[in-house]
């Protein structure tokens, strides 16, 4: 007879800043794969907590439209004959409503729109060159799913020294333990700073 064992782990404390004050003309929010594929339930990846953020994503994106802030959004976006759909399945497949970035949170003309191919925002993309040549410093990141692109996004962002600022309520991923472990490494690990979405302030200067 097989015996199931569990495993009880503690998840380290991590603090949750009630007040985060930015600076709008170096600082950008990053919405990371809110797409069909992975918000709707008719998605063929959808992540079940994801469209619980859509409305902390969407106070985030009112906050930058309003106070000057670069918003940009990734967007998975895949061939049908991608290897990584040996990993996950056919998701994200370009040209296809799965691919497209939910109604709620539709980009507005201004917003920079990068595509691309695998976890990292920054592989293979423009998105570096996207940040600096408007001297951010600092990046907002939401999105999902938490401990896959949006860890991968954050550590790639901390790796090129921004401060990485993410809100909780505005992050998801498929199972709780994957949620706890992706913001612990992004405090841990890239030295980022947790929040909630409206506990975002514009500095004045």
């Amino acid at each position: 007879m097989h015996l199931e064992t569990r495993t009880v782990i503690e998840v380290p404390s991590y603090d949750i800043a009630p007040r985060v004050e930015v600076k709008p003309d170096r600082t950008a929010l990053v919405v990371v794969d809110m797409q069909n594929d992975f918000v709707d339930p008719q998605g063929s990846l959808c992540v079940g907590t994801a469209r619980a953020t859509v409305p902390a994503i969407g106070r985030l994106c009112n906050f930058a439209h309003a106070h000057g802030l670069a918003v940009v959004y990734t967007q998975d976006w895949h061939r049908p004959d991608d290897p990584e759909f040996a990993l996950w399945g056919p998701h994200a497949v370009a040209g296809t409503w799965g691919a497209e970035i939910v109604p709620e949170l539709a980009p507005r003309p201004e917003d920079v729109v990068i595509r691309k191919l695998r976890y990292d925002g920054f592989y293979g993309t423009s998105l570096d060159h996207e940040l600096r040549r408007r001297r951010i410093a600092s990046v907002i990141v939401a999105g999902t799913v938490s401990n896959i692109c949006v860890l991968h996004t954050a550590g790639s962002a901390a790796l090129r020294w921004l401060q990485v600022i993410v809100p909780v309520d505005a992050v998801s991923a498929l199972t709780e333990f994957d949620q706890q472990a992706a913001l612990r490494q992004i405090v841990f690990l890239y030295r980022g700073t947790l929040t909630h979405s409206e506990s975002l302030v514009a500095s004045a200067g």
